[in-house]
């Protein structure tokens, strides 16, 4: 008999999602083992009991797909909407494996966004103590002044809790706009715009550039490239070690992924 396992760890090994979206679906009786409805807590083994998620058996051998992608302006980071909303699932229906998103970007922000279909990568780089700094180009009206900037800078206290200190830094400015960079070691849930909204500021376009040392560069908007096996060791660091990266041949990538002459976006 095999070892029974935490069905959230059986979920996101076999990329169903990351193993706190997996606790959701078996809070609301969508997983099932032998036919009985799991709780959370529960265990399996894969070799001898019958996992279903939706109805469907859970596939545990998958290839190991790490991308990122451009999300537009528009679309909402999950994999499905019953409210019928545009999704990044619309984006990635060509990746050979499903993939769900590694954080989020909210509908109207928009940049490098992270999938995959390994929750053990999902939830390393979601973790609170890999502080992975993430960069933001924010457009904000009007003009910011010194006080602001240095408030940005030091943290506020959003949602009862003070932000982290951030790194701000002035791009340019002209009448009645200011564009900022804005490096985050944290994210939390509309981070930017609930901070700029308290100091006054209107956020007319928010666009992450990079996540770590990975920058979106000229990947097109609503596009997305694999990460290569070494991109995937650099995020997770030395004491992180993940799968190997799936790979997919030059001429399939290109046609799925058209990128223009002067780089892929890395």
């Amino acid at each position: 008999m095999g070892e029974k396992i935490r069905l959230q760890k059986l979920l996101s090994e076999a990329g169903v999602a990351s193993r706190r979206k997996a606790e959701e679906l078996i809070l609301a009786g969508k997983v099932r083992v032998n036919g009985v409805v799991a709780e959370i807590g529960g265990r399996a083994d894969p070799g001898r009991d019958r996992i279903t998620v939706d109805g469907k058996p859970l596939e545990t051998k998958v290839e190991r797909v790490y991308l990122m992608l451009h999300k537009p302006r528009g679309y909402i980071t999950t994999m499905s909407d019953e409210m019928d909303r545009k999704c990044v699932a619309e984006l990635v229906r060509d990746v050979p494996e499903r993939v769900f998103p590694v954080g989020r970007l909210d509908r109207e922000s928009e940049g490098l966004l992270l999938m995959t279909n390994d929750g053990e990568f999902a939830n390393s780089m979601m973790h609170p103590s890999h502080h992975v700094p993430k960069v933001y180009r924010v457009t904000v009206r009007p003009l910011v002044t010194e006080e602001q900037l240095v408030q940005l800078s030091t943290g506020m206290v959003i949602d009862g809790r003070k932000t982290a200190p951030a790194v701000v830094h002035v791009l340019s400015q002209e009448p009645g706009r200011a564009v900022l960079e804005i490096i985050l070691r944290e994210g939390r849930n509309r981070q930017i715009r609930k901070m700029c909204e308290q100091l006054g500021l209107d956020v007319a376009r928010l666009r992450r550039t990079a996540v770590g040392f990975l920058k979106l560069g000229m990947l097109p908007p609503g596009k997305w490239r694999l990460l290569t096996g070494e991109e995937v060791r650099r995020l997770t660091g030395p004491a992180a070690p993940v799968r190997k990266a799936t790979s997919v041949s030059k001429s399939s990538r290109e046609k799925r992924n058209p990128v223009p002459r002067g780089g892929k976006g890395r």
